[in-house]
């Protein structure tokens, strides 16, 4: 017959670009062929349900537990309906493959702000993960950053049910067994945040000599008393960054002759580990370093062997986090010791523009700075002494005070 393949009698169609149909029944085994970098050929075959051909699809794998797994997948597949890809999609494209079940019977009113939570928080946070590694530890983090964004609760709320919504649709596809989604708690944990933001001056550190006792004590309680954790509590400390935003920072990113950083990026948790993104708002900023700092930061960048080269690591090389800086340090142990138990990685950003703001640098620039969205937010560090309330009003008495008319010269007779 003509168009038929030459293997058709009495043996099975392979086909690479065909899923089993639902319903059908799936055999499979998994052959071994030695010396070959990926030795183990998994298998399935099913007939045809339309035509009666024997159909078949196979994938080389390098572990005889990939082969099964991909043959769970299949099976799945089959049994679910689903497209067996759906298994690793990471949820961007898992998500925009199923939004129109996802959707279905939101009113217009209610669409919009879920679509919006979808593409402007969901994504940036979460897309990037497979379905699969997606854990309420994930999702928790995830609802943390929006919070620390000054995202309003019924945006959050709206958020999350948008992700509830896909990650519902992962449980009937069978991909997940459950929906993290539905967290709990994250409501106790946005007012805990709007508490701490509304006097974020009382998480500051109150000196320069305090931050150096601090980085000193957390060197010495590190395995081999690696200097380097001290250097990272200090430039946070100074350039008032995020812990994740100094792992980011390379040696091109430091201008020299304005002793300037432009933040770039972040190191933060991915998908089999640590990777690094945009900063948060995906803008870039400027930021000075300091005096007090730049003679520990010259010596990185001379040791640095090109602009791409990270400025801060860990002991062997690797990116650094606030929980690695925390396990590595002890810190939750020095910190009570010294007496501020409550005190977080995070903090040392709000000591730097708590800092900032009591040197006198002005609201607008502070803002820059720190990279924040809401204006409301910087001025949360501004704290007026009673010496510039005092200032403020002498300049509000001297602007209303009428203007002296000229003295008019006297002529003297002659």
């Amino acid at each position: 017959m003509a168009g038929q393949p030459a293997d058709h009698p009495g043996g099975s169609v392979t086909s690479t670009a065909q899923h089993p149909p639902l319903g059908v029944s799936i055999r499979s085994d998994v052959e071994i062929r030695e010396g070959r970098p990926k030795p183990y050929r998994a298998r399935v075959r099913w007939t045809d349900p339309s035509t009666g051909d024997q159909r078949s699809k196979s994938k080389s794998t390098v572990t005889p537990e990939e082969a099964q797994t991909w043959i769970d997948d299949m099976v799945r597949a089959a049994s679910g309906g689903i497209n067996p890809a759906a298994a690793t999609q990471h949820l961007v494209d898992y998500g925009t493959e199923v939004m129109p079940l996802a959707i279905r019977g939101l009113e217009r009113k209610t669409l919009d702000p879920y679509l919006a939570g979808w593409r402007l928080r969901i994504v940036p946070s979460l897309g990037h993960i497979p379905v699969r590694m997606i854990t309420n530890g994930v999702v928790d983090r995830a609802v943390y950053s929006w919070i620390e964004d000054e995202c309003s609760r019924s945006t959050i709320k709206n958020t999350l049910a948008m992700l509830v919504r896909v990650l519902e649709q992962a449980v009937r596809d069978g991909l997940v067994d459950r929906n993290v989604g539905q967290v709990k708690g994250w409501q106790r944990a946005y007012q805990q945040a709007e508490d701490e933001l509304d006097d974020p001056r009382s998480l500051a550190l109150p000196d320069w000599e305090t931050l150096i006792t601090l980085a000193d004590a957390l060197v010495a309680r590190s395995h081999g008393q690696f200097t380097g954790w001290g250097h990272v509590v200090l430039f946070a400390g100074c350039t008032a960054a995020r812990i994740g935003e100094v792992s980011g920072v390379r040696a091109g990113d430091i201008d020299r002759r304005t002793w300037t950083w432009t933040v770039r990026r972040q190191t933060t948790p991915g998908p089999g580990g640590l990777i690094d993104k945009g900063t948060k708002g995906k803008r870039a900023r400027k930021v000075p370093i300091i005096e007090e700092v730049r003679p520990m930061v010259t010596e990185r960048l001379d040791s640095a062997t090109g602009p791409d080269t990270r400025l801060f690591t860990g002991p062997r090389g690797g990116r650094i986090s606030t929980a690695v800086l925390r396990d590595a340090t002890h810190w939750d142990e020095v910190v009570t010791g010294l007496g501020y138990e409550h005190l977080r990685r995070h903090d040392l950003r709000h000591t730097g523009l708590t800092w900032m703001a009591d040197a006198g640098v002005k609201v607008h620039v502070l803002r820059k700075i720190a990279g924040h969205g809401s204006l409301s937010t910087t001025q949360r560090y501004l704290h007026p002494d009673q010496r510039s309330i005092d200032e403020a009003g002498d300049a509000l008495s001297a602007h209303l005070r009428p203007p002296r008319a000229p003295a008019t010269p006297r002529l003297h007779a002659v």
